[in-house]
């Protein structure tokens, strides 16, 4: 056998299209007889729409039709549950995941005459050019009965709704509080962030009769199928959604947004395909964010550093369209060991667009307030932070009161913290120097819940040589394309090179979102299950009536390096297709969790150490150096892993210093663009050192591997967080980290 390529740097397997222009993202496909779609987006960001002049749009040169309120078809709710009412109230959407056809927006397009938030949809011109219907979009004009506007979290004095299904509570929280030797109450806040992933949204619709295609840039294909089946009234087998190649989404991607809809309509209004591609400020009104919160954390210790209590109470921030929980507090009651624990959510509706998930959603929110939190108690005490952490590691899961699948936190603190050179911090605030720069040394935790959902796959040996895997996930930029090969090839012997991996396409085998860090765990053990099943397919054809190897038990011959073998003979698979006549041999397969779930707790653990340098005369602070240690069991492509850990540090370093989505008193954004609204480049990317652990979880799946996407950006605005606060004294409770906040009692 050919030495494994399981857990080995692999190169991408579609890099050669990425980097020559081959790869077709949604917007690439020009499609016969395509004409554009731009949105009319709304300019205040609550009110009324009195009406539209159309006239001046219509007469522009190239415009077919302009799409709006006035003849818009009626379609249905996705989740069978109308979202539509009163602005007084929430619209209510529930959890669809498990039917797999959640939408980013309850509230379906023009669905009433309420402006909801800047940047609502309220007409689309389609036009025989993007330069035509962009230009007449800007000549429709709006009347409307403007109202005052909620413009955010921080200015509005609404405690919101409580999100009940996300309160924990154990033990007794308040009574531990009150008495213990050793507390604080401290509240932290978070500025909206806007994923401004690369790509731009973009769709493009075809009708053939009644059956609907679309290429979109999506991370979920079949969510958005279903969806779309949904709310135009068809099977879910007359709708095929397309996403071969992503340019990244965060979270943004993951379910379909109103513009989707629109231009499925307008494609069946002018019998024509329409493709539709989000300006970069479109991106920022209607099609996620991760919403602002505020979270108070109130936590209590005996003098040992032992933790008697945490109380986290969050809120944040949802639309009037739309109930989003931004699940803040979902880690705390798992973390630590601690007897006393207590979480609480609620959602406070404002006048912008609904928020989504991104990137760590809920959780890499929470680790800012609870790791500065313990960063706090660890000063309280006199402790080092870290020793602080080592006494309150949890043996087993708290929450759930189950053993864990596999917890090296122990292991990430002493391999993160030696490389760091922990050992040399000199606690005192402001003594680390070097020249007129000051140096910071912080430490957080990193965690995130390992997550798995069901999947098939289809596998095909055929007679070209070629091994073929299909799977209806997609591959968003992580390197899935490479890790399907890499499964096929390791349980076929079969070279990389003469595997094929298709994805992306809704007609395949229903596979995975991209998101939540599920995709490996998900999708690989179906791909090794429909990998085996062909090899089983294969050798029953080779024992048939007539066949090389009639008259052999299929349990006899073995399959190695793409060829059998009963110990006489040997023939590639190819070569017995082809004297079969046979063009493959297929195989299928479903993967789900199991009983597995209920035996233990699944969660992946990390360390960061960070280095900031602050210099007080010019007023610059910079991260310097980042030290990491993460443990997600087995990494099947290490190359691709610590790439996607070290992309989600840079983007915790967007949280921490850089990221905040803005908005005017009236509700409407002014920074929506990659200009204005700040993100970390190559200028500002410190030294990154990041160490995989390899402890296979094979309680989790038979490849040991859990999810890695996620878990590299919780902890990191904490840790720098902690760090400015070892080199300035300065403890900064609200992100992003602004340098007034250091100069502002200079």
């Amino acid at each position: 056998m050919t030495e494994s390529i399981i857990g080995h740097r692999t190169t991408r397997i579609d890099g050669e299209l990425k980097l020559t222009g081959k790869a077709d993202y949604a917007a690439d496909h020009n499609l016969p007889g395509q004409v554009y779609g731009y949105p009319v987006p709304s300019t205040i960001a609550r009110g009324r729409l009195v009406g539209l002049d159309l006239d001046a749009a219509r007469q522009a040169p190239g415009v077919i039709e302009i799409v709006h309120r006035g003849n818009f078809p009626a379609l249905q709710h996705s989740d069978n549950n109308p979202a539509c009412g009163s602005e007084g109230r929430l619209f209510h959407s529930p959890n669809t995941m498990a039917e797999q056809n959640k939408v980013g927006e309850a509230r379906l397009p023009f669905e009433d005459d309420g402006i909801h938030y800047e940047g609502q949809y309220i007409a689309m011109v389609i036009a025989d050019t993007f330069e035509h219907a962009r230009a007449a979009a800007r000549l429709v004009t709006a009347r409307y009965e403007e109202e005052t506007a909620v413009p955010g979290l921080f200015q509005t004095d609404d405690e919101g709704e409580e999100a009940g299904d996300e309160s924990v509570s154990r033990g007794d929280p308040e009574g531990a509080f009150e008495s213990a030797p050793v507390k604080f109450d401290h509240t932290y806040t978070i500025a909206m962030e806007t994923h401004v992933a690369m790509e731009l949204h973009a769709s493009n619709a075809t009708w053939d009769g009644d059956r609907l295609t679309i290429y979109e840039s999506t991370q979920g294909v079949v969510f958005q199928r279903n969806a779309m089946a949904q709310i135009f009234g068809i099977p879910p087998e007359k709708v095929t959604v397309i996403a071969h190649y992503i340019g990244s989404g965060f979270g943004s991607k993951l379910f379909m947004w109103p513009h989707a809809v629109i231009t499925a309509v307008a494609a069946k209004m002018v019998g024509r395909p329409v493709k539709t591609v989000l300006s970069r400020q479109q991106n920022f009104c209607s099609a996620g964010n991760r919403p602002a919160s505020r979270q108070r954390i109130r936590m209590a210790a005996d003098r040992d550093g032992k933790l008697l209590s945490i109380r986290h109470d969050s809120q944040n921030e949802t639309s009037f369209v739309d109930a989003y929980t931004e699940s803040v507090g979902s880690g705390t009651p798992r973390v630590y060991a601690c007897d006393n624990v207590s979480v609480s959510q609620r959602r406070v509706q404002v006048n912008h667009g609904t928020p989504t998930s991104m990137r760590a959603p809920g959780e890499v929110s929470g680790s800012v307030a609870l790791e500065i939190a313990m960063d706090e108690m660890a000063i309280e005490l006199g402790m080092d932070p870290l020793e602080l952490r080592r006494r309150n590691f949890a043996e087993r899961d708290p929450s759930a009161d189950l053993p864990w699948s596999g917890n090296h936190l122990r292991e990430c603190w002493d391999d993160a913290s030696k490389r760091f050179g922990w050992e040399k911090r000199n606690p005192q605030i402001g003594s680390m120097r070097d020249g007129h720069e000051i140096i910071g040394w912080g430490m957080a935790d990193a965690t995130w819940e390992a997550m798995r959902s069901h999947c098939k796959a289809r596998v095909e040996l055929r007679a070209d040589g070629k091994v073929q895997v299909a799977c209806g996930t997609q591959d968003i930029g992580t390197g899935t394309y490479t890790i399907v090969a890499q499964t096929a090839s390791e349980l076929t012997g079969v070279p990389l090179e003469r595997i094929e991996v298709k994805l992306g396409d809704s007609t395949l085998p229903a596979g995975p979102l991209s998101g939540g860090s599920m995709a490996t765990a998900t999708t690989l053990p179906a791909v090794a299950g429909a990998t085996r099943d062909a090899i089983e397919q294969l050798k029953q054809l080779a024992i048939a009536d007539g066949a090389p190897f009639e008259g052999k038990e299929a349990d006899a011959l073995t399959f190695e390096n793409g060829t059998l073998n009963d110990g006489s003979q040997t023939l590639s698979f190819a070569e017995l297709l082809d004297k079969l006549q046979r063009g493959m041999a297929e195989g299928e397969a479903s993967a789900a969790p199991g009983e597995e779930q209920d035996k233990f707790s699944f969660r992946s653990f990390g360390a960061h150490f960070v280095e900031v340098r602050w210099d007080p005369g010019i007023s610059r602070l910079r991260v310097s150096r980042v030290v990491s240690t993460i443990d997600v069991g087995r990494a099947i492509n290490p190359l691709t892993a610590r790439n996607q850990v070290e992309g989600a540090i840079v983007m915790g370093m967007g949280m921490g210093m850089f990221e905040e989505t803005e908005y005017d008193s009236a509700g409407n954004i002014y920074n929506n663009n990659y200009a204005d609204y700040i993100v970390p480049v190559h200028a500002d990317i410190p030294d990154i050192e990041v160490e995989l652990l390899d402890n296979p979880d094979y309680n989790f799946n038979e490849f040991g591997a859990r999810g890695i996407g996620e878990i590299g950006i919780t902890g990191m605005a904490a840790a720098i967080s902690n760090a400015v606060y070892h080199a300035t004294g300065k403890r900064i409770r609200d992100m992003p980290i602004k340098i007034a906040d250091l100069i502002a009692s200079r």
